[in-house]
């Protein structure tokens, strides 16, 4: 069984082999990784089954500014400080709720085609999927600034609908040229939750972001293929509305939140679940046995008749021992 057909038989909620599984690491943490092991083909080795090819709006170093991206949308990231992946922003680019102060970016094709064409080249038996970072609320509040974008929603609803419209316009002729490619799914970035709750709470979400997922998805299952949506956070409320709207995969899944037993049972039909191994409480803090003990248990819950993808909650941060990433990679390997 190939690591794309292991996958595809999870989301449908069939048994496999065994659970498939995937790390993704944030910068810090992958140069701590390859020192420790000296090993730099470390993560070829790891037997990942995903590949995604990725566009989160081409954030490019600002010439003379250390540290300091400016992406495709105008926004600038500061990465000098704690997060040094993707940055703090600085400044705001809608200053007031009026969209027509805006104008939106061209879509960056060629960029944008070469991340799917590297991926193409480099996916060998993985499971590809397109992706879109900062799909909607995120990319709203990056140009709006969260404060403002969340009072609007309640006095500027006008303003948000546009902007949200306009986000969505945008990001469907993305996706359009993704669905050009050999892919088996589509991934969406976009977090609304936190440790209780929802950001901007059911209502708001349903009325702002719902309508305009549910057009993104519909796009990506004309042709198809699967749906799959990350959001860190508490998004229980409305996980039957993400299922009536077509997700497939649910992604990241965080056992300090969720009761993952209650949520497999309750949820485990309709979706799959992607993550669940810790990467707030665990992998930080757990001895090297212990990871291996809870990532086993968590597997056998959560794997029962498919449905689940092993993962980290999150990209591996910096917080992480090494010795802990090459105890989760054994016990992946060795279910």
């Amino acid at each position: 069984m190939t690591r794309r057909e292991r996958v595809i038989k999870a989301v449908n909620h069939q048994l496999t082999d065994f659970c498939p599984y995937n790390i993704m690491f944030t910068q810090e943490e992958y140069d701590k990784v390859l020192q420790y092991l000296n090993d730099p083909d470390f993560n070829t080795k790891t037997g990942n089954h995903i590949i995604m090819a990725n566009y989160d709006g081409c954030s490019r170093q600002v010439p003379g500014k250390r540290g300091y991206f400016k992406d495709d949308f105008g926004v600038l990231w500061n990465r000098n400080g704690v997060d040094k992946d993707i940055g703090v922003i600085e400044g705001q680019v809608i200053n007031k709720p009026d969209i027509s102060t805006y104008k939106f970016p061209e879509v960056n094709e060629t960029e944008i085609r070469k991340e799917y064409e590297n991926m193409t080249k480099n996916s060998e038996d993985k499971f590809r999927f397109g992706s879109l970072g900062f799909t909607l609320f995120e990319r709203a509040w990056t140009l709006r600034g969260m404060e403002d974008l969340l009072a609007d929603m309640v006095t500027e609803p006008d303003f948000v609908e546009d902007l949200l419209d306009a986000i969505t316009d945008y990001n469907l002729k993305v996706i359009e040229i993704g669905l050009e490619y050999d892919i088996d799914g589509f991934h969406f970035g976009d977090d609304w939750g936190q440790q209780k709750g929802l950001i901007m709470g059911p209502v708001y979400w349903r009325k702002f972001i719902k309508p305009r997922m549910a057009r993104m998805y519909a796009k990506v299952k004309s042709k198809g293929l699967i749906v799959s949506q990350h959001s860190c956070g508490d998004i229980e409320e409305i996980m039957p509305d993400l299922i009536e709207i077509g997700l497939d995969i649910y992604q990241t899944f965080q056992p300090e939140i969720y009761n993952i037993k209650e949520i497999k049972r309750k949820y485990g039909n309709d979706l799959t679940f992607w993550g669940g191994i810790s990467t707030q409480c665990l992998l930080p803090f757990a001895t090297p046995d212990e990871v291996k003990i809870v990532t086993r248990e968590t597997i056998k819950i959560m794997g029962e008749n498919g449905g689940y993808i092993a993962a980290p909650t999150h990209a591996l941060p910096a917080d992480i021992p090494a010795e802990n990433v090459v105890a989760l990679i054994e016990a992946f390997k060795n279910q």
